[in-house]
């Protein structure tokens, strides 16, 4: 997994409250591996238009977000039915931080585990750069995970808390595997003994 320490970003708005995962990927698209590039099913349906193009009014689609890699919504982001694959989607699409004033529970868990940091501010906090980033498309925002602090267009400064148990494995770039392997003198120890005195 990427680790992530610090990041100066472009970062779009997104103010809808209750984006679900179903609005980030469709289901439709469920059945594709890992290794397969999601960005291609972000927010699918949500970028077209009526006749199937792209709505140039969408976020995404407008020149000044594209190079985007941070965003910020509205209340209890990526809520709705557990799918790893809208944190997949965003990832690959080139994001690697969302702030919000609310997660759904089950994205905050799989963003950690996938090198997407999920970043809860007061809602007031969220509606003042949010204003920002509509006003000065393009505008930057600064994360650092080891101050845990976001930087916002205007220079306000602004503190998040964070498991320190997800801020490790992010800071080492660790997920359930790295983590796993972390271990793996102690595994094979432990297989070693378990031979040794369960031998038939």
């Amino acid at each position: 997994m990427e680790a992530f320490r610090h990041l100066d970003a472009v970062a779009v708005p997104l103010p809808q409250p209750n984006i679900d995962t179903d609005r980030i990927i469709p289901a439709r698209f469920l059945s594709r591996p890992r290794e397969v590039d999601h960005a291609q099913f972000l927010f699918h349906d949500a970028r077209r238009g009526p006749d199937g193009g792209q709505d140039p009014d969408f976020p995404l689609n407008r020149p000044e977000w594209q190079p985007a890699r941070i965003i910020v919504a509205g209340r209890n982001f990526a809520c709705g039915s557990s799918r790893e694959s809208a944190v997949w989607a965003l990832f690959d699409a080139g994001f690697r931080c969302a702030i919000a004033p609310s997660f759904g529970d089950i994205f905050r868990t799989n963003g950690t585990k996938n090198g997407l940091l999920p970043v809860v501010l007061p809602a007031e906090a969220v509606e003042a750069i949010m204003a920002m980033l509509e006003a000065e498309p393009g505008a930057r925002i600064a994360i650092d995970l080891p101050a845990q602090t976001v930087t916002a267009p205007d220079g306000s400064v602004h503190g998040f808390e964070i498991d320190p148990f997800a801020k490790h494995c992010l800071l080492e770039g660790l997920d359930d595997f790295g983590l796993t392997a972390g271990y793996e003198e102690e595994i094979a120890a432990f297989e070693r003994r378990y031979g040794r005195e369960n031998r038939l």
